[in-house]
């Protein structure tokens, strides 16, 4: 058995946290790391019993939801709150960090950004990132449940059991269900 490295392990973790996410804009996750132990993480959503933009809204000033904290300040806060250091540790973040979020690692002592996808790379938060000789890598995505591969093997089962004259209401049940599951966009409809 094939085991996914660390670099994908931790990424699935900020993932995983990133559907917590409350921002109705773009669910982002992170994971802070020392020595291949997760230390903290969090996910972009209000202040800890306030309104979420979910519930009411984005508020929006200036382009930016300022009811939001973004994943990264909220697991840099957690280590805070709890008296865990962040010097030398690792952050792995769904997106490359904003500019406010690339000062607040800068300055937490973080020493890498591991992130999934390129979003608005600001180069100044690239400029600091190198003075701070903090390296950044970006993690290339791991379909773990390998998603498409299943949608295209139901939908050639599917289609194979048209081809095949199977009863007609059992095949069309089947590709109801696969295309809630899969949220297939139905193609036009063959008749057997």
């Amino acid at each position: 058995m094939d085991r996914i490295s660390w670099d994908e392990y931790f990424m699935a973790q900020s993932e995983l946290l990133a559907l917590r996410s409350t921002c109705t804009r773009l669910a982002v996750g992170a994971t802070i790391v020392r020595d291949k132990r997760i230390i903290a993480g969090g996910y972009n959503g209000s202040i800890a019993g306030g309104v979420h933009c979910i519930d009411e809204g984005c508020y929006v000033i200036d382009n930016h939801c300022v009811r939001t904290i973004h994943a990264e300040m909220n697991a840099i806060l957690q280590c805070a709150k709890f008296g865990v250091p962040t010097d030398g540790a690792d952050i792995y973040v769904t997106h490359f960090p904003c500019l406010q979020c690339c000062k607040a690692i800068v300055q937490a002592g973080i020493k890498t950004v591991y992130y999934a996808i390129d979003y608005k790379n600001h180069p100044y938060a690239l400029e600091l990132f190198e003075q701070a000789n903090i390296a950044t890598v970006q993690v290339e995505r791991n379909d773990f449940d390998k998603k498409e591969e299943k949608k295209a093997l139901v939908e050639a089962l599917v289609k194979q059991l048209k081809e095949n004259n199977t009863d007609t209401v059992n095949v069309e049940t089947l590709e109801k269900r696969a295309e809630e599951l899969f949220s297939i966009i139905p193609t036009a409809k063959t008749s057997i």
